[in-house]
């Protein structure tokens, strides 16, 4: 079983909304196999309290406006994993220390990735940079 064509579509308006917070290192993965709860965890990292919860903030306004409800959410106050549960995306995003430490990533690993449509902004300036000048003559 995989992820269902709806999970990936809301799957990418959350990591596009992760994505404008400037969420670092962000990750999906296909966990519709050994879960049945769910078919996607999308996770990503903020680098303090305050951006944690700002991402988490944009990717609920981007899910509601898309028709997803939260169906359950845990951790905002204290802004270092927050989860938020869309039923077929739980998105989990969490302070950098946080995320080192439960490496979800080792634990789901024998679940397939998928693949994001987001360019990061510093994904975004690094294309569009004019290349070194090469040192050989």
């Amino acid at each position: 079983m995989t992820a269902t064509p709806r999970a990936i579509e809301l799957l990418q308006i959350a990591a596009r909304a992760a994505d404008d917070k400037q969420a670092d290192d962000l990750v999906a993965l296909d966990v519709s196999e050994p879960l049945a709860l769910t078919d996607i965890f999308l996770l990503a990292s903020g680098r303090s309290e305050r951006n944690v919860v700002a991402i988490a903030g944009e990717i609920e306004d981007k899910m509601l406006e898309a028709g997803a409800r939260t169906l359950r959410r845990e951790g905002r106050a204290e802004g270092r994993w927050i989860l938020l549960d869309f039923g077929d995306v739980v998105v989990h995003v969490f302070h950098d220390e946080d995320r080192q430490y439960y490496s979800l990533e080792r634990l789901w690993s024998d679940c397939p990735a998928i693949p994001l449509d987001v360019v990061s902004a510093s994904s975004a300036e690094a294309a569009s940079a004019p290349a070194p000048a090469s040192s050989e003559a």
